[in-house]
C-alpha cells in the first residue's frame, strides 16, 4: 500500500514539529535552516521559542505546511541526525 494513502493526515495541513535541545549559541538558526530546508515557504517569525525553566533548554516549534509524507520523514531525520538537537516530537 502506498505510504501517502495509508496515512492519517490528509496533505497538504498545518502540521506543528517541536525541536529541543540545549539553549546555546546557533541551536534556534540551525533548526530554521534545517526547516526551510523541507519546507521553503515557513514564515521565521512563526517559530514558537520556549526557554526551559532554569534556561539550559530551548524548545522551538514550527508549524509547516505538510505537504507529504515523505517531507515530514525527511525533515524529522534530518532534525534527529543533528548533534545539537536532543528531541523531535
Amino acid at each position: 500500500m502506498d505510504a501517502e494513502k495509508s496515512s492519517l493526515i490528509e496533505y497538504p495541513c498545518d502540521f506543528p514539529i517541536k525541536v529541543m535541545g540545549k539553549s546555546q549559541s546557533g541551536f534556534a538558526q540551525v533548526v530554521l535552516s534545517i526547516v526551510k530546508t523541507h519546507a521553503p515557504d515557513f514564515d521565521d517569525a512563526m517559530m514558537e521559542v520556549r526557554l526551559s525553566k532554569n534556561g539550559t533548554y530551548l524548545s522551538l516549534t514550527c508549524t509547516i505546511l505538510a505537504t507529504s509524507r515523505t517531507q515530514l520523514d525527511n525533515l524529522y531525520q534530518e532534525l534527529h541526525d543533528h548533534p545539537m538537537v536532543m528531541l523531535v516530537f
